[in-house]
């Protein structure tokens, strides 16, 4: 009979494992416990992220119960103690770099022909509170932040970063590698000038909102064609220029917009983009909600809320392990075609882990005591009835 993969395998088949292994060779990750490797490790995290599983007790419990999967899975037993202790000090960049490969397929597959070259970046807390002393207070929370580079278009984070919560969010935002004719929507957590020159002489485009004690001197009026959008209204369209004296003037060019929500105030937008209509910038703004959509997705149904270790190197794997079975989930249903919904997909997923079954047929129940199929006769034959 031929072997069917189960779920779980053909969710993991996008990463390349000689490219994995290149990574582990990179950073030395099988030398800490050669029994536990690198990929044993990686498959129980991101199980545990897809399956709902939040205890290294239950990782353990989980994988015994599957026991019969492990060769086919490349794996072998998971002890929770030998689980504890990888997680505190296996390098987290074996996981992050993972992460940056299996991006660039999920990119590379959901691409649409002539689509817009958007990216919006922003960062979302990870609370510890107490249960890490060793957490960083930045006035509201302790805990970490997540930096996220996310493709809208594609539904693909393409970039990742974790930092202590105190880090300012220009900080790493300064570090994105930068596409020329991409643009960059952001909030004003974002707000540096060298910033947005660097941006500008790379060619890109930003759109991000005014501080209110930046000031602009208006250079000239533009004529609004089209002034009502989605949900807002455009009042005002000029080029402008800082109006501060000495080294904080921008020698770029500027535009200022002002957008009328309907249901909210007046705001303020500013880009270096002077070709597209007024409408399509404040459109490319409110898109930028559609990062806090992936934030609000992972931390409901996903596992960020409690941790399998107390220390930094645990919650970091965590975190990261997290990203890639987002990931996983969002190729599997994009090569399976699948028209169903990313929630309903991932319940299926958490439901249906280890049973053998396609991908392409999660949602298919399976037969319930299939009938003995009945002989099939020929009108020329002649049929015997026993009493």
């Amino acid at each position: 009979m031929q072997y069917v993969n189960s779920i779980f395998g053909e969710l993991l088949k996008p990463i390349d494992r000689r490219q994995f292994r290149e990574i582990v060779e990179r950073h030395n990750g099988n030398a800490y416990d050669k029994t536990f490797k690198s990929w044993d490790h990686l498959v129980a995290m991101v199980g545990a992220q897809l399956g709902g599983v939040t205890s290294l007790r239950a990782v353990e419990a989980t994988s015994k119960a599957n026991s019969h999967q492990h060769y086919h899975l490349g794996v072998g037993k998971t002890p929770r103690s030998t689980l504890s202790r990888a997680n505190a000090r296996r390098p987290v960049s074996i996981f992050a770099e993972t992460f940056a490969m299996l991006a660039k397929k999920a990119d590379r597959h959901t691409r649409v022909e002539g689509a817009e070259m958007v990216r919006l970046i922003d960062s979302s807390p990870v609370p510890l509170g107490k249960m890490c002393e060793w957490a960083e207070w930045n006035g509201r929370i302790r805990g970490l932040k997540m930096h996220v580079v996310y493709h809208p278009g594609n539904d693909v984070p393409r970039c990742v970063e974790i930092t202590p919560a105190t880090v300012n969010d220009v900080e790493i935002g300064r570090q994105t590698e930068l596409e020329a004719g991409a643009t960059y929507v952001f909030d004003k957590g974002y707000y540096h000038f060298g910033w947005w020159k660097k941006i500008n002489a790379a060619k890109a485009f930003f759109v991000t909102r005014v501080k209110v004690n930046t000031r602009l001197r208006m250079t000239k009026s533009r004529y609004v064609r089209k002034t009502i959008g989605d949900g807002f209204r455009v009042i005002a369209d000029a080029n402008v220029s800082l109006a501060s004296k000495g080294d904080s003037s921008l020698p770029i060019p500027l535009r200022r917009i002002k957008v009328r929500r309907d249901k909210g105030g007046m705001i303020t937008l500013i880009t270096n983009d002077l070709e597209r209509t007024a409408v399509e910038i404040a459109a490319l703004y409110k898109s930028r909600w559609q990062i806090e959509l992936l934030f609000r997705w992972i931390k409901q149904h996903l596992n960020l809320h409690k941790f399998m270790g107390k220390n930094d190197n645990a919650i970091r794997l965590q975190i990261i392990a997290a990203m890639i079975a987002y990931l996983l989930l969002r190729l599997a249903r994009r090569l399976n075609s699948l028209p169903m919904l990313q929630l309903r997909f991932a319940e299926l997923v958490c439901q249906r882990l280890f049973m053998r079954k396609p991908i392409a047929e999660i949602d298919t129940p399976p037969p319930v005591n299939p009938s003995r199929p009945k002989p099939r006769f020929s009108p020329d034959q002649l049929g015997f009835t026993y009493a």
